[in-house]
């Protein structure tokens, strides 16, 4: 065999510079735990979005309470007037109360849109 020529061994040593680089690196380490109780919490509350969840919770407690009203007082009563005589609350099959039922189950429709028109209107502005 002949000895390699210098462009040879230039391919060569690039060669083993992309293999090198190809090759899969060891995940960095994790960074250190937080020293102190208070630095601990603050990493909890930044890491885990605390106040973002608590904030999220609480408004939709209070747009499921909204809706809740929308329903029982602004279009169940429409649904009354279209159905005169007959209470649909009170209309049961038996042990089951399908009209209470009806209700809720509008009202989880309502909910479901209005969550699904402030997750569009939010995505076209570019929030995520």
């Amino acid at each position: 065999m002949s000895k390699p020529k210098p462009k040879d061994e230039e391919i060569l040593q690039v060669l083993k510079e992309i293999k090198a680089l190809l090759e899969p690196k060891p995940p960095p380490p994790p960074p250190p735990p937080p020293k102190g109780f208070w630095n601990e919490f603050m990493d909890f509350i930044s890491k885990y979005k605390v106040m973002g969840m608590a904030v999220a919770f609480i408004l939709g407690l209070y747009l499921g309470a909204l809706v809740q009203a929308l329903v029982n007082d602004l279009i169940m009563p429409i649904i009354t007037l279209i159905l005169p005589g007959i209470e649909w609350e009170a209309f049961a099959l038996g042990p089951f109360r399908i009209g209470h039922f009806i209700g809720a189950l509008i009202t989880f429709l309502l909910v479901a849109f209005v969550v699904f028109l402030i997750v569009k209107l939010t995505k076209k502005w570019g929030i995520e």
